[in-house]
């Protein structure tokens, strides 16, 4: 462009500082002289001996990475864990056969509660399919075994029946199938209850004939029942109670005769891998097992060719290479606290050419340690290449990737790379329990409120109409069929009422202490309500004065041959609350098994509420505010 300033002699301008500011500025462009432009992509190199003198006079072969890597030798330590403790009970052998989330998470199936028999869905599917088993015989003996393991018809007139007939779903069920389908977990519990149960036994009608071929199909049928759904062998699961969450412990061999430990104590979320585990140098093993594999520490050495990382719509490091421009990079808008993204631009647009790919397959359930690791680049040096990751974890210029922490600060950081037996996709089943723990500074008592609860028969119900419908269902054994009994006429206008009512959904969780001579440390036990019908509280049985929870996540003690209280720690429900569900889990595993079990998993609740629990208040009477002044 033309200068609208005008200089005579430029050299005596200059001299006498004419002009002190440049405010113009001329662009200087190449003319080409031809519409090809076939020469001008290959960038060719008219002296590549002037540019290699050129880069050694400014010092860039003395960079750390001036030379492209072209082979790296890898040495590996492998080890194989070995051990596995669920929660605090005894170690046992690690699992190789079933995902490990299937040995941490599997809880044990309830069959019983409050004295009654409850699942029936899987009760009537077992029963079908020793049915099934059992007709190969050539003798039938199904009216026998439907006989001797009944689903019983309900009573509706039975005050401790309600869980049967006071919702409609169970009580079409039970009068479905009552005296015409066999009770398939009875059976298989009689079967493993002893060693010397058998199929046959307190059935007269059944031959001596065939009672080798029913052993071999109740080993068969027992089988089954295990493969349908993977429950703990033992109750000693990893699922603790009174914390609302998992912990276990797995451990390996290192070569020194200790025991690299990993434990989790706070798995909760459903996702479980190597950020799930921590390692814990304090304790260097988890004992003796009798059935544990042999320790097996192996070192293996690799030299492979080093491939640069690269991912979709990457900028080209060659300059003269057109992109397919997938990423748009300038368009992305990323203010300060977007950490994520600016390490995505930063590792893209300045350091994506200093990354690259060794490829190493490891099997599952391993841990790698790389003990070397010597790169050698395009001049034929050779660079030994530290970690990364090495130094004390409490460093902060300390990085690292992929790798799990320790539980103590000042502990040097563990470099290796735990590679867990973990599936990659499960599907999941509808709720079948849900429980929102919540805060209420009012009543100054913690609520768990069923809000889905399983019935009898195996099919989840909203927890509040369950509560109403078992409700009603009292009510109408206790007061009568269409009793229209009332209360007497109020004479004074208020009265005096002892304490409002809650829906039998809501479970109270009342603060205690945890040591009598310490005033601090709070747990929050289970407790309950007395539930009000009628008059006179021995109208109900002892069993049922008392509101349980129906839920087996709340259920916790109640069932067993000694009941027990359960409590959970005020931590674990803070004021946002706790969500607590229970759901089946499937997946398949290394070679197509499939695997199902129980999982319970824990989110944040939707904070405090109000039960609108009060106690010693006055109530304006109803019949006295619609009486004539």
């Amino acid at each position: 462009m033309a200068s609208s300033i005008k200089v005579g002699n430029v050299p005596e301008a200059l001299q006498a500082r004419r002009f002190p500011t440049v405010t113009m500025f001329n662009r200087l462009e190449g003319r080409p002289r031809t519409v090809a432009f076939d020469q001008a992509l290959q960038a060719e190199v008219r002296d590549p001996l002037w540019m290699l003198t050129k880069q050694w006079q400014m010092g860039e072969f003395r960079g750390a990475d001036a030379g492209s890597a072209v082979f790296a030798r890898m040495m590996l330590d492998v080890t194989q864990l070995s051990k596995y403790r669920p929660g605090g009970h005894a170690t046992e052998a690690f699992p190789q056969q079933i995902p490990l989330e299937t040995q941490v998470e599997r809880r044990t199936l309830a069959t019983h509660a409050a004295g009654h028999s409850i699942t029936f869905d899987l009760r009537l599917s077992f029963g079908r399919y020793w049915l099934k088993l059992i007709a190969k015989l050539s003798n039938d003996y199904s009216s026998d075994f439907i006989g001797a393991y009944p689903v019983l018809k309900p009573n509706p007139d039975d005050i401790l029946q309600a869980d049967r007939c006071a919702h409609l779903e169970s009580w079409q069920m039970f009068e479905a199938t009552a005296g015409r389908a066999m009770d398939g977990i009875a059976l298989f519990e009689y079967l493993t209850a002893q060693s010397t149960n058998h199929a046959y036994d307190n059935i007269p009608t059944i031959s001596p004939g065939d009672h080798s071929a029913l052993d071999d199909l109740a080993n068969r049928f027992i089988a089954s029942v295990n493969r349908t759904i993977s429950t703990p062998p033992t109750e000693d699961d990893a699922w603790i109670p009174e914390h609302l969450e998992y912990q276990f412990a797995a451990s390996a061999p290192l070569p020194d005769g200790t025991e690299k430990v990993y434990v989790a104590e706070e798995y909760y979320r459903g996702h479980l891998d190597w950020y799930s585990v921590d390692t814990d140098s304090e304790i260097t093993t988890l004992g003796p097992v009798a059935d544990a594999p042999a320790p097996s520490i192996t070192s293996m050495v690799r030299t492979m060719i080093p491939t640069p990382v690269s991912f979709s719509g990457m900028p080209n490091t060659r300059w003269w290479a057109f992109e397919d421009q997938a990423t748009n990079f300038g368009d992305i808008s990323a203010s300060t606290t977007d950490l994520a993204k600016l390490l995505f631009m930063e590792f893209a647009l300045v350091y994506a050419n200093d990354w690259f790919i060794f490829p190493y397959t490891l099997p599952v359930g391993t841990i790698a340690n790389v003990a070397a690791l010597v790169v050698t680049n395009v001049f034929g040096d050779r660079q030994w290449i530290p970690a990364a990751g090495s130094g004390v974890q409490s460093n902060w210029q300390r990085w690292s990737l992929f790798t799990v922490a320790g539980q103590d600060p000042g502990s040097p950081g563990d470099r290796s790379l735990l590679m867990l037996p973990t599936a990659p996709h499960i599907q999941e089943s509808e709720l079948l329990e849900d429980v929102l723990l919540i805060r209420d500074e009012a009543a100054n008592m913690v609520w768990g409120i069923e809000k889905t609860v399983l019935l009898s028969t195996g099919e989840p119900k909203r927890g509040i109409e369950v509560a109403r419908e078992a409700l009603a269902f009292y009510e109408r054994i206790v007061k009568g069929e269409g009793s229209t009994s009332s209360p007497p006429p109020a004479v004074a206008p208020i009265r005096y009422e002892l304490m409002t009512s809650v829906p039998e959904n809501w479970i109270p969780f009342i603060p205690v202490h945890v040591d009598p001579g310490n005033n601090r440390d709070i747990q929050l036990q289970r407790a309950a309500l007395p539930r009000n019908i009628g008059n006179d509280p021995t109208d109900l049985p002892l069993s049922l004065r008392k509101v349980e929870p129906r839920t087996q996540l709340l259920r916790e003690g109640l069932d067993n041959i000694n009941p027990s209280r359960y409590f959970v720690f005020e931590e674990e429900v803070p004021r946002a609350g706790a969500r607590v569900y229970q759901r089946y889990q499937r997946t398949r595993w290394i070679g197509g098994a499939a695997h199902v079990w129980l999982r319970v998993r824990k989110d944040v609740g939707r904070g405090e509420g109000s039960s609108g629990l009060a106690f010693d208040t006055l109530e304006q009477s109803p019949q006295a505010s619609t009486a004539a002044p």
